[in-house]
């Protein structure tokens, strides 16, 4: 005769699981903000090898439409966050899918920018002209990240929290394209606007 021994089962408390999904987000936006560190102090580093840096201060126009594009997406999201958080979910929804329009819209304002950089800066002309394409083309990487997150939350049955995963879509979504805002501010900063001052 054989007994099997039973192991009780274990259930993990709800809010557990959710927190886990939001923590590994923020471990995942840790990591990404260190690439962007290392790009940054590239950036300064090339730069004290060079009479004048950057060779050339990059207009900055439509960097601040990008910036004004970028802001407002953000203030859209918490909007939508809200919204879910309240039990409105198509509201949500309806926010969520403006911030995916925004965030199109700067790329498409990007390749404009972009367009008229390369006429006289090119990613091989020299140091300068590698890094800056190297930092804004690896935002634009993260954007383009950012808008299939939010994708997938608009295609779930239920973009707000839930019993099952994944637990608060919309808000670790969120807290990614957040992010992505913030690090555009710093590159309008460093990048357009601080080249200007004292010249």
């Amino acid at each position: 005769m054989t007994t099997t021994l039973v192991m009780p089962r274990t259930t993990i408390p709800q809010h557990v699981v959710v927190d886990r999904g939001s923590w590994a987000m923020l471990m995942f936006i840790a990591t990404e903000a260190m690439l962007f560190v290392a790009l940054f102090f590239s950036y300064y580093y090339l730069g004290r090898f060079q009479p004048v840096w950057p060779p050339s201060p990059p207009k900055y126009a439509l960097a601040l439409v990008m910036l004004v594009l970028l802001a407002s997406s953000s203030v859209v999201l918490h909007r939508g966050e809200r919204a879910a958080r309240r039990g409105y979910g198509q509201a949500a929804r309806r926010w969520t899918g403006l911030t995916v329009v925004l965030g199109l819209i700067f790329l498409g304002v990007q390749a404009l920018e972009y367009r008229n950089h390369l006429r006289e800066l090119t990613p091989t002309t020299d140091a300068y002209g590698s890094i800056f394409y190297t930092i804004t083309s690896f935002h634009a990487a993260h954007v383009i990240l950012g808008l299939l997150m939010l994708g997938y939350v608009l295609l779930l049955p239920d973009i707000g929290r839930s019993a099952k995963p994944p637990h608060r879509p919309l808000f670790n979504a969120s807290l990614y394209w957040h992010f992505v805002d913030t690090v555009w501010v710093v590159i309008v900063a460093l990048l357009y606007l601080a080249p200007h001052v004292g010249r």
